[in-house]
């Protein structure tokens, strides 16, 4: 993120703001089908590369939503003040968190790897006390993100210290989760007459899409698109169901109600993650992955309510 971003001070959504109903509302829609795309992913790893999952995921959603704006009279292609805004997050939430959740769950259980993403509203809040004046941290928002900090070491400090693949694995995530917030906090800065969130998530997509087609091409070629083929059914679901739509929801949400708010999907996405994993992949969670996702999740809980601690400048 450039440093002009943390000068920028956003427009208020409105005098009123976003109504509780509203924002329930998007947080349910977006954690259930951000929380299946584990499972849609879970499916292939290991049997199609986490560059073709990232491809074919992003542009299957950027067909959806272009498909969708095409039917609201706009046309798909980029106005000459978006190109910049999709092509930050295009990267940031599109193809390179992908890329690193989906190698992430080659090794990882479904609801692990989710626990660790639900750090993100962590990383968000302190971001975002930095970035915003409305965002300030307080007492309550501090000491979620040490509790939530505390619950991350206990879920990924044994597996790091052994090494290998695993550990690997365990930083792809954390990888994946640093992505996010940034992105989150960029879709923040952008101006209100920037940022349609519908045409904000397509070009997020087309980018996300074209970035890890070229990057399938460049490190494992033509073959690799072959092996969706077979996969067909979870590609279409995670690109349609686990990506088009709630990353259309989710654009409306924190441009309404703010990154910390919006950032409360990760309260939510690691526990239908790990329902998923346990109801449809028979996957087991060890004591320890269960008492740090806890942890993490009653940080994440205590910097999400708390009220905000800043005054506009």
């Amino acid at each position: 993120m450039s440093k002009s971003t943390a000068t920028i001070v956003p427009e208020p959504a409105g005098p009123a703001g976003p109504s509780k109903a509203f924002i329930v509302g998007n947080l349910a829609a977006c954690s259930f089908l951000w929380g299946s795309s584990y499972l849609f992913i879970k499916l292939m790893a290991g049997e199609v590369s986490p560059w073709a999952i990232a491809a074919g995921r992003g542009l299957l959603g950027a067909a959806t939503l272009a498909f969708f704006v095409a039917m609201r009279g706009q046309s798909p292609l980029p106005r000459r003040h978006e190109l910049r805004h999709w092509l930050v997050l295009g990267t940031a939430n599109g193809w390179l968190p992908n890329v690193l959740v989906a190698y992430a769950l080659i090794q990882l259980a479904s609801g692990p790897a989710a626990m660790i993403q639900a750090a993100g509203p962590l990383v968000t809040a302190l971001f975002a006390h930095l970035l915003f004046a409305e965002e300030r941290l307080g007492r309550r928002r501090l000491t979620g993100i040490a509790i939530g900090m505390a619950g991350v070491a206990i879920l990924i400090g044994p597996r790091l210290a052994e090494g290998g693949g695993t550990a690997l694995s365990l930083l792809a995530m954390v990888g994946a989760t640093l992505s996010y917030a940034c992105a989150n906090l960029y879709v923040r800065a952008v101006p209100p007459q920037s940022g349609d969130p519908i045409r904000l998530a397509l070009g997020q997509q087309m980018v996300s899409g074209s970035g890890a087609l070229l990057l399938t091409l460049a490190f494992s070629g033509w073959g690799a698109l072959s092996t969706l083929l077979p996969h067909w059914q979870a590609v279409l679901a995670l690109g349609v169901l686990a990506t088009a739509l709630p990353v259309t929801f989710f654009m409306r949400l924190i441009r309404a109600a703010g990154p910390t708010r919006a950032a409360m999907t990760g309260y939510l996405v690691p526990a239908v993650a790990a329902v998923m994993g346990v109801l449809i992949l028979g996957e087991t969670l060890e004591l320890r992955q269960i008492i740090g996702g806890c942890i993490i999740l009653a940080g994440v809980f205590l910097v999400s309510t708390a009220p905000a601690g800043g005054r506009a400048r």
